[in-house]
């Protein structure tokens, strides 16, 4: 019982340290910027007292960045949760499963073909990129279950980089088919950029992360016999087919919804459920939130310093998560060989 407490109370203290990391990631963000607002300005903005200029600034262009990565990183990194869970694979990501890819090939499609400025395409963004995602996921389930065996989890992880490997080119040929000026926003998009920066796209991203994450958290001890494999949760009364194609339908509608607006970011579904699950534990009840904060944090962070690095030009955040993803995938599969 002491042991059972004290674990709780350190899950907790990961969560505050998570929480307040992630505040002041977000204070930190809202100064970096080709034009500089000094901690004084940036209070004062906050409390109305800025000029018009710097109400612009932060409140119309930084603020809906800095708030759709952070919701983008906490999708993407239950998503990751999710699946991992789900297919009993420590490897599994809706990046490197090729969900990404096709969420983000159905977003292109309607992108090159029709306009995407006005306020009605930028709420139908998450629906295309859920119905590419879940055409996706339905083509990489199908080729990875087999009747007596079930959902392999090797299975899934090779059907997966087959068929993203096949989205990429497909998306690759699209691009030769656009404009200059599309095909520039495309391989920003492609990168990992967060290009929808208008409160318009958070209030398109918001209901999609608030009620799927509900959902999801609703099944944490669903994600927890899942996890023990088919037979034993069957053996202890769990509809394991029905419940797993339920959270996968939640995986994909978050990462889609998430792709739809922060382009082609990878390994955050990766890495924020390991580094959540190391310092939590496996229980999902816990290791779901971790994941969650931590995903915002790291594509919180990436976006800041792509802003910051290279100013007055940017580095999308993509490009920042992958140079920290590429290498610890690699070390995941160097150890799961190991093991």
């Amino acid at each position: 019982m002491a042991h059972e407490k004290k674990r709780k109370r350190r899950n907790i203290a990961i969560l505050v340290i998570f929480g307040l990391l992630l505040v002041l990631t977000f204070v930190i963000s809202m100064n970096i910027g080709f034009i500089r607002l000094s901690p004084m300005e940036l209070f004062k903005t906050l409390i109305g007292e800025g000029s018009r200029k710097q109400s612009l600034i932060l409140f119309d262009f930084r603020l809906p960045r800095i708030v759709l990565s952070m919701l983008a990183g906490a999708g993407l990194a239950i998503s990751g949760a999710i699946l991992q869970g789900i297919s009993r694979n420590a490897l599994a990501d809706p990046g490197i499963l090729g969900i990404n890819a096709g969420a983000g090939l159905a977003v292109l499609l309607f992108i090159c073909f029709y306009p995407a400025a006005a306020a009605a395409p930028i709420f139908l963004l998450p629906v295309l990129a859920l119905a590419g995602a879940g055409a996706t996921a339905v083509l990489i389930y199908t080729l990875a279950f087999k009747r007596n065996e079930g959902l392999s989890p090797t299975r899934l992880l090779l059907s997966g980089i087959a068929v993203a490997a096949g989205i990429s080119a497909a998306t690759i040929v699209l691009t030769l088919r656009i404009s200059p000026e599309k095909y520039q926003f495309v391989a920003t998009w492609m990168a990992g950029s967060i290009w929808g920066t208008t409160w318009k796209f958070v209030l398109a991203l918001l209901p999609w992360i608030v009620i799927l994450s509900i959902y999801v958290f609703c099944k944490a001890r669903v994600l927890d016999v899942l996890n023990l494999g088919d037979q034993l949760a069957s053996g202890l009364g769990a509809p394991v087919e029905r419940e797993r194609f339920l959270l996968l339908a939640s995986a994909v509608g978050l990462a889609g919804s998430c792709v739809a607006v922060s382009g082609g970011i990878g390994f955050v579904g990766l890495i924020a459920p390991h580094l959540a699950r190391r310092l939590v534990g496996p229980g999902h009840k816990v290791l779901l939130p971790a994941a969650a904060l931590a995903g915002a944090l790291l594509v919180c962070a990436a976006d800041t310093l792509g802003r910051w690095v290279l100013q007055p030009s940017e580095m999308p955040a993509g490009i920042v998560v992958a140079v920290i993803g590429a290498p610890y995938f690699l070390y995941l599969l160097a150890r799961s060989k190991t093991e």
